[in-house]
């Protein structure tokens, strides 16, 4: 299990670049259309394997099906989630907790992954779970965005039930991340940006 993107859920991608662009000091880069769950975004590099996305509905799509990322009832922008990639999906939701989804395959463009999605759209244990991926063609992201700079030096992962989070995670060796107690879920980053330290 490795640490593979950040991501920032809103209401509206425009609101949610401008929120992100004005507190990274950084232009967003363009991303694209998730036509399966009626979603769009736009990223930025952290550096090789690593990136960040701000995702929201499309205005005007239907999918027929509830959005991912929790973007049902989505909110003001915010750090709602964190993904993981691992080798092996099927395995590793063997070994995840119930909420962390079924294995849903998802295209755009050249890239294709297998990501773990809860049907109900919802955020894996509140956002405190990370979202499960396995990419498989087209590569990475990150080899596909201009490093602007960006770099995440710490995440935190808060949750009611810390102990037990830590134990879910025992697979993800990340000196950057840590779980601790919290009485709801919440997820806070340390950035580096040439403009200086930006935490969200």
């Amino acid at each position: 299990m490795e640490l593979d993107h950040l991501v920032v859920t809103c209401a509206s991608l425009e609101e949610g670049v401008a929120w992100a662009e004005q507190r990274l000091g950084l232009p967003l880069d363009p991303g694209g259309r998730h036509e399966r769950y009626g979603t769009w975004n736009r990223l930025l590099s952290l550096g090789p394997g690593l990136y960040f996305e701000v995702i929201a509905p499309e205005p005007g799509t239907a999918p027929g099906r509830p959005r991912w990322f929790g973007l049902e009832a989505p909110g003001a922008p915010a750090l709602r989630n964190w993904v993981c990639r691992v080798p092996d999906l099927g395995l590793a939701l063997g070994d995840a907790p119930p909420e962390a989804g079924e294995a849903v395959d998802i295209a755009r463009g050249s890239l294709a992954w297998t990501m773990a999605v809860p049907p109900d759209g919802s955020l894996p244990w509140g956002g405190g779970f990370p979202t499960l991926i396995r990419w498989r063609e087209g590569g990475h992201p990150s080899e596909r965005l201009p490093d602007r700079g960006a770099r995440l030096l710490a995440l935190e992962v808060g949750h009611p039930e810390a102990a037990r989070l830590r134990g879910l995670l025992g697979a993800l060796a990340d000196p950057r991340v840590t779980v601790v107690e919290a009485a709801a879920p919440a997820l806070r980053a340390r950035l580096s940006t040439p403009g200086g330290e930006v935490a969200l």
